[in-house]
């Protein structure tokens, strides 16, 4: 169940991370919206419907997920830009996707979305500065503060991961 659940493994958190995988980071970011663009067609209505494991959402669910959880990560990086190690508001994902727009909206509204927010995130990202990257906001779920090259990194994972889930439904026709 595992490897369904986490596809390509785990987020390793409390890494340290150079200016190369930062600029890493961030291109997968960008190429991110375009990649989703090629796969989410491909999947069947019924196959919107399918869940990528038991108990997990439905690959309707995950696309929605994805807009929900990067529009958070985008206000997360302003937030840390304009504020001294702001506290952030979780959200209970699973609560998100189970609200009437996560369960039933047509996909390409989150597909539209998480292009256009993605070009603006990354256009913000890409002026950013090695200092600015070190700034940091404090995660009441984790207790802990994160830097923004770690949510970097975090959200390049987070859409492989995601993508992963689509491509487990897609294949198991």
């Amino acid at each position: 169940m595992e490897h369904l659940k986490y596809p390509i493994g785990k987020f390793e958190y409390g890494k340290s991370y150079t200016v190369a995988d930062n600029q890493k980071h961030i291109s997968i970011i960008e190429q991110f919206p375009a990649t989703l663009k090629d796969l989410v067609p491909q999947l069947s209505s019924a196959q919107l419907e399918k869940c990528y494991r038991p108990d997990g959402w439905t690959a309707r669910q995950v696309i929605h997920h994805i807009a929900d959880s990067h529009m958070n990560a985008y206000i997360r990086v302003k937030l840390t830009l304009t504020e001294d190690t702001p506290p952030i508001k979780p959200y209970d994902e699973s609560l998100w996707a189970n609200l009437e727009d996560g369960k039933n909206a047509p996909v390409e509204i989150s597909v539209q979305l998480i292009d256009a927010l993605h070009k603006r995130w990354v256009y913000l990202l890409k002026k950013l500065s090695i200092d600015e990257l070190q700034k940091k906001y404090f995660h009441p779920e984790y207790k802990r503060e994160f830097k923004l090259e770690e949510l970097l990194a975090l959200y390049a994972w987070h859409g492989k991961h995601h993508y992963e889930h689509l491509k487990i439904i897609l294949t198991n026709k």
